[in-house]
């Protein structure tokens, strides 16, 4: 069995329709080395854990097989081989049955990026579970609403989120990371994994993960995935410089979809993931150099973070190993695009997808130099539209609502829902427009546009011009309700530390570059942006934090 079966793997996917598309994307499997047609026995195997339990013990089965002894994760309690994470998620799986959680039953896992975190993903695709992954910036309420919801009927989580589980039913519960002693009583991850490992009994049905929303402005959606196709590896790796037999720093949370999609990919290939539980931009440094990194993974943030470390801090850090700086979560402004690059060198790569669409596109770094901040161009066998009043813009310049069709697309919500489709494509809630080298620009949320005394004005379009301020650190720009004018936008900032700009300089310097409409009526400075783990601005948040002065 080989590239026959994953030929067949590709075409019987009902949303794959062009031939030579998927022999591209068997052709990219073979080269970047996460398909060896000269292990056949190896290719079946990985295919029928797929099949059966997911991608995730698919990609383990491989990693096992040939890459054993090498490590598989690096946190801060030292590292695993990938023998060593299989064995424990063997335990773990075989314990949480003997439990009584039976196979197809949802589990919730709430965990910061470490190996109790990994174990409990593997864990679930051997058991057959439904595995909900929350996310580490819920609230209690929130939390108890979404697992109601998706009918968990386990907790694997961190020991600092205990306090969040009060609003849950009585349900079992284990402690996946510990910085004390356990509290009386706790089932603690690493005793299970501590028993002799054994067989999984296969599942009846394939497991399936179900990843939130960010929900930064309601209650996060669950996007279900089962099985998954092999282009789900093929379109990360087809314009992303993941490594091979190497190491890569996953700075992002691995609850959602682009670290987790990268984590996989990584296993694949044999390498060393590196992980931490709190993102801080020295930290982020030393574990590059320490593990001699070829790609770091972060969100926009994140890299804002390093850079104000200055010039001196970073060059205290060999960081000569680095190959690739995947950067995604939330939008990537042109200045900070230009400063990433000036500093790293040409190696910044930026992602734009969602967690329904899975990768949209992607800017390598001769893109990012040609036109700042852009998302690129679609990966092997994705393609995009941008709908505008139901018709196709094929014009530069003009925006429309992106429209995505992709073999790796989910199905719909667990609530039953779904998201708007044409032809087979389906939307990203997003606003964008082509340049005249056809790279694509994301403008803003579709439901973030304002009309402001008849205009429609994008408010990623000043925040971006804002955040490129010399005084300026981090901004974000709304709409907010207007009695005279309808809506008006309302730019909230964050300063550098020896900055003179004020509320007035910041309306003098949109109305210098924008047209008149486009100045925020509204201008707030604060101290912080109240962002989610992934870098996504809270605009529910924002407005509350803003609600009293306006």
């Amino acid at each position: 069995m080989g590239i026959g079966s994953i030929i067949h793997e590709i075409t019987e996917n009902p949303r794959v329709t062009d031939v030579v598309e998927a022999a591209k994307a068997v052709r990219v499997l073979t080269s970047s080395g996460l398909v060896d047609l000269s292990k056949p026995a190896h290719i079946a195997a990985v295919l029928r854990s797929n099949r059966t339990n997911g991608p995730a013990v698919g990609l383990m089965t491989k990693a096992v097989l040939e890459y054993p002894d090498s490590v598989a994760v690096t946190d801060e309690r030292g590292s695993l081989t990938y023998r060593e994470l299989d064995e424990r998620s063997d335990a773990l799986a075989n314990a949480l049955l003997d439990m009584g959680v039976s196979a197809g039953a949802a589990v919730g896992m709430l965990a910061r990026d470490h190996r109790g975190l990994l174990t409990t993903v593997v864990a679930a695709g051997k058991a057959g579970f439904n595995l909900v992954m929350f996310n580490t910036g819920f609230a209690g309420a929130q939390l108890a609403d979404v697992a109601r919801r998706e009918k968990v009927s386990a907790v694997l989580h961190d020991a600092e989120f205990t306090d969040l589980l009060s609003d849950l039913d009585d349900l079992p519960r284990i402690i996946t990371w510990l910085d004390d002693e356990p509290p009386a009583g706790a089932i603690v991850l690493d005793d299970l994994v501590a028993r002799a490992p054994r067989p999984v009994p296969t599942p009846a049905s394939p497991s399936r993960l179900t990843v939130l929303t960010s929900g930064t402005t309601g209650t996060p959606k669950g996007a279900p995935r089962g099985k998954v196709s092999p282009l789900g590896s093929a379109m990360l790796l087809d314009r992303l410089p993941i490594p091979r037999e190497s190491a890569a720093v996953i700075a992002t949370p691995m609850f959602h979809g682009t670290g987790f999609a990268l984590w996989l990919v990584c296993a694949g290939l044999g390498n060393n993931v590196v992980t931490m539980r709190r993102f801080d931009a020295v930290t982020t440094l030393e574990a590059i150099a320490a593990n001699r990194a070829e790609m770091l993974v972060a969100v926009p943030t994140m890299l804002s973070r390093i850079l104000d470390l200055g010039a001196d801090e970073i060059a205290r850090h060999d960081l000569s190993s680095l190959r690739g700086i995947v950067v995604a979560g939330s939008p990537l402004t042109p200045e900070l695009s230009e400063r990433i690059q000036d500093r790293f060198g040409d190696v910044l790569y930026n992602l734009y997808g969602s967690t329904e669409v899975s990768v949209a596109a992607v800017a390598t770094p001769d893109e990012l130099r040609l036109a700042p901040g852009t998302a690129g161009r679609p990966p092997v066998t994705a393609r995009l539209r941008l709908i505008d009043r139901g018709e196709q813009v094929v014009e530069p310049g003009r925006r429309g609502e992106i429209f995505v069709r992709c073999a790796v697309a989910f199905s719909g919500y667990t609530d039953g829902t779904g998201k708007p489709m044409q032809e087979g494509y389906m939307s990203t809630g997003d606003v964008g427009h082509l340049d005249e080298n056809g790279l694509l620009f994301v403008d803003g949320r579709a439901d973030d546009m304002i009309v402001s005394g008849g205009e429609n004005v994008y408010p990623q379009e000043v925040e971006q011009l804002i955040a490129a301020h010399d005084d300026v650190e981090d901004a974000a720009v709304l709409g907010v309700p207007d009695p005279e004018y309808g809506q008006r936008l309302r730019a909230v900032i964050v300063l550098r530390a020896d900055a003179t700009l004020d509320a007035d300089g910041v309306r003098a310097h949109v109305k210098a570059n924008l047209a008149r409409h486009k100045v925020p009526r509204d201008v707030f400075i604060v101290a912080d942006l109240p962002r989610n783990p992934t870098g996504k601005v809270m605009r529910g948040a924002l407005l509350e934090m803003t609600a009293d002065s306006a």
